[in-house]
């Protein structure tokens, strides 16, 4: 018992090894890659070179004073330098002493360290990292709602405080603004002071950390990078929070406003209509917007009625409107029996016509806040053969067989035997009873009992014996 748990405890550590010996192989990967690598207590380093036709091999470790030991020809101070450089002169020192070696310097494997992240973030603390993390690898979930990405603050060991601005490394690619992280930084986001909402007929709406001196012209111009081609400049508008409580004030702002840099404060929220939401609108409502599956059919959505709101231009008639919007209908969309509902007054619309007839205008123009409806189509599935009520039922998705036969008053005791039924679809394919039921499907109730069989024959089969029998007993009677 204890062997086979001590094996699987070696079996554990053996898979963890490996694995990370595959996250450190994918980080000497993106070392030996990467020009930028800069050089870290920790690293371990392998040094080649051939003396008296000898191959030579010596393993560097980088340590906290940032020194190389190259073997015994000398000590490189590698502080502030990336691989490339350093590797350049250690090649050069060993070349220096040993013409013709060959040498050769390649990282074996990166050093991780430590670095401390406050501020803004639910927990302060250590984080991991290593010589290609980058500072906007820090921003995630662990940042509270306040922390600032414009205001971010890198103390270095040596006491250096550098200041970075995400948003120029998101946006304009900046990579300045996004360091590498080293040993002993103390990364320090700091409380955002403005938080600003565009949203609307802009190119990039979202919520922006304005600077100091950015309001309405910097947050339409910079941050939302411009007005769309729709947006109406002259009908913007502004919620505008009222101390703590949940209290708001709606401003509208001119054109003079956005030209004299109107001060915005913190959450407002700024909205930019469209001049197209000035356009008439109308309602359709019904079996639209509905995706039908295509195979085994599935129709969950049987009694959804879905709503959608619609712009049109003054003059269209329905066909057009139907014409450019064909994907609205489905399998269940009756769009022979649509119609309009205009202030209480319903007018019949069959856009059937619309939909196939392509010489079809149609003369009925949509007006605004006009509904129009597209009712559901029914569906029905054909029972018939042995059952009480042979008829045709309403169509009921993820019913089996046994449903529609109940819905027909059951088999005819006496004709069928075993349930045996045959069941078609639509297409006259003949489905297996574990298929699922899809719309217009019949079922044939088969007359297959024993008895109902022998009562169907028994006249014939009598009427034959009967007639034997007569002629038998008449042929008797001659040979006497």
């Amino acid at each position: 018992m204890y062997k086979r748990k001590y094996f699987f405890v070696i079996l554990i550590l053996w898979m963890n090894a490996g694995f990370y010996g595959f996250a450190q192989n994918v980080d000497v990967g993106l070392a030996r890659s990467s020009p930028s690598y800069m050089v870290t207590p920790g690293d371990v380093y392998t040094l080649t070179f051939s003396v008296g036709g000898n191959r030579v091999s010596h393993i560097i470790v980088v340590d906290t004073a940032y020194r190389l030991r190259v073997a015994n020809l000398g000590i490189v101070n590698a502080e502030g330098q990336t691989f490339e450089q350093v590797r350049a002169r250690v090649e050069a020192i060993v070349a220096n002493n040993h013409p013709l070696s060959g040498p050769q310097l390649v990282i074996t494997e990166p050093a991780t360290f430590r670095i401390f992240v406050g501020g803004e973030v639910r927990t302060a603390g250590e984080r991991s990292a290593w010589g290609l993390t980058r500072l906007s690898s820090l921003v995630d979930d662990s940042l509270t709602r306040f922390a600032s990405t414009r205001d971010v603050s890198v103390r270095s060991a040596n006491g250096q405080v550098r200041v970075f601005d995400l948003f120029q490394f998101w946006r304009f690619g900046d990579q300045t603004q996004n360091p590498y992280l080293r040993p002993g930084d103390l990364v320090t986001f700091n409380r955002v002071s403005r938080l600003v909402t565009v949203q609307g007929a802009v190119e990039r709406p979202g919520v922006y950390q304005l600077l100091e001196g950015e309001n309405i012209r910097e947050l339409i111009e910079l941050y939302g990078h411009g007005f769309t081609p729709l947006a109406d400049s002259t009908r913007m508008e502004i919620v505008r929070r009222l101390g703590h409580d949940d209290v708001s004030a709606r401003l509208f702002l001119t054109v003079a406003d956005l030209e004299n840099n109107f001060v915005l404060e913190n959450y407002d929220v700024v909205s930019v209509p469209a001049v197209s939401d000035l356009m008439p609108v109308l309602f359709v409502e019904g079996a639209v917007g509905l995706t039908v599956p295509t195979g085994v059919m599935r129709m969950d959505y049987f009694n959804v009625s879905n709503r959608i709101t619609v712009q049109f231009h003054v003059g269209e008639t329905y066909a057009s409107m139907a014409r450019r919007n064909r994907q609205w209908f489905s399998a269940i969309s009756d769009t022979e029996n649509a119609y309009v509902i205009r202030r209480g007054e319903v007018i019949p619309i069959n856009l059937n016509l619309a939909l196939f007839d392509a010489a079809y205008r149609g003369e009925v123009e949509i007006q605004n806040h006009d509904t129009l409806v597209i009712p559901f189509r029914q569906f029905f599935v054909t029972v018939s053969g042995a059952v009480a009520r042979p008829g045709r039922f309403p169509f009921i998705p993820d019913r089996g067989w046994e449903y529609y036969i109940g819905m027909a008053g059951g088999f005819v005791p006496g004709r069928n035997a075993r349930d045996r039924i045959v069941i078609t679809d639509i297409n006259g394919r003949q489905l297996r009873p574990t298929d699922p039921i899809t719309p217009e499907t019949v079922i044939f109730a088969r007359s297959n009992h024993p008895l109902f069989v022998f009562r169907q024959y028994a006249p014939v089969i009598t009427t034959v014996l009967s007639a034997i029998s007569t002629t038998l007993t008449i042929m008797i009677l001659l040979d006497r």
